[in-house]
């Protein structure tokens, strides 16, 4: 018996909303095109015409006209989607301790100057 197919997304579809994410409205044969130009990932069109189609089915992107070469849009902004598989990290690796996140996250390492005083521009907004 089939597994129902899983709500969250794989690695090769976030790579696919990523280009959506920035480029908005495309074909799948535009995203195949942007992936193997900017990321020099050679997918062939059948493959990423069905990880499209997934992600349709998944509720992330929808046609946006009825006539072919069909166009797709995102229906999840980035933020939504970033937050949501953040917080599932937060719960499933760190035990929902966010604590323990900035620990593995800053413990083994120095900050540079510029990543401190962007953490604590960060820390000060969610301050006031």
């Amino acid at each position: 018996m089939a597994r129902p197919p899983a709500k969250e997304l794989t690695g090769r579809e976030l790579q696919i909303m990523h280009c959506y994410w920035r480029h908005g409205s495309a074909t799948a044969q535009e995203i195949r095109d942007r992936l193997a130009e900017a990321d020099g990932l050679d997918l062939t069109y059948t493959t990423v015409a069905t990880l499209v189609r997934i992600l349709v089915d998944k509720g992330f992107l929808q046609a946006i006209n009825n006539e072919r070469p069909f166009r797709y849009q995102a229906t999840r902004p980035y933020e939504e989607v970033s937050g949501k598989l953040l917080d599932d990290v937060v719960d499933r690796v760190f035990l929902g301790s966010r604590k323990a996140l900035l620990l593995r996250l800053f413990g083994d390492q120095r900050l540079s100057a510029k990543e401190k005083a962007a953490l604590e521009k960060i820390m000060e907004g969610l301050e006031s």
